[in-house]
């Protein structure tokens, strides 16, 4: 899968995902994160109150137990070092890795932490028992392979022959409003491909 750390709908599909998991006991299915950070897709950082627009329209139609302690104001003005923590964290392993990758998105928008911040990282790592917190220079090397594979958002998810973008949620703007629901079609069919 590639990703941002503050995408809304990543973290909305990862959740589902993993609690789709847990459901059915397949915890040899993990989730592979890489980097697809939208500071460089879109060339500029991302503005969190867009982001949080977002999120206050998406809470209510298809996350109501999410969210709950999004903070525009704590924003990341990067997601680069936290993106390369995670990818440090997948060169121990992909539990590990994911562990991270989760951990990262809860705290942007469950706990309202900046994870731009070196002590908020250097926290992640340490609870983790990661010494390497990773260079940019992986998150480039993701960027360039999710470029060369056809990536076209966040989260695109490759498994096996199957790509998709955004399979869980059906994302539409309507008259300027957002209209988010699960696509319910799709997400039997993608879980289906991941939990084969």
């Amino acid at each position: 899968m590639f990703a941002d750390i503050i995408c809304p709908f990543a973290y909305v599909g990862l959740t589902r995902l993993i609690a789709k998991r847990d459901e059915l006991a397949r915890h040899d299915v993990r989730f592979r994160i890489r980097s697809w950070p939208l500071e460089l897709v879109n060339g500029k950082p991302v503005d969190a109150h867009f982001i949080g627009e977002e999120v206050d329209e998406m809470k209510p139609q298809v996350a109501p137990d999410l969210f709950a302690g999004f903070n525009p104001d704590a924003f990341p003005t990067t997601t680069l070092p936290a993106l390369a923590l995670t990818a440090a964290a997948y060169a121990v392993d992909d539990a590990t890795g994911e562990s991270v990758a989760m951990e990262l998105r809860r705290l942007v928008f469950e706990h309202g932490r900046d994870v731009s911040d070196p002590a908020v990282l250097g926290d992640v790592a340490q609870q983790h028992g990661l010494v390497d917190v990773g260079t940019t220079d992986t998150v480039l090397t993701d960027f360039a392979e999710g470029r060369a594979r056809g990536v076209i958002g966040s989260p695109h998810f490759f498994v096996e022959d199957t790509s998709a973008f955004c399979p869980v949620l059906d994302i539409k703007r309507v008259d300027g409003l957002l209209q988010v629901r699960v696509d319910q079609r799709a997400y039997a069919d993608f879980i289906a491909v991941c939990f084969a």
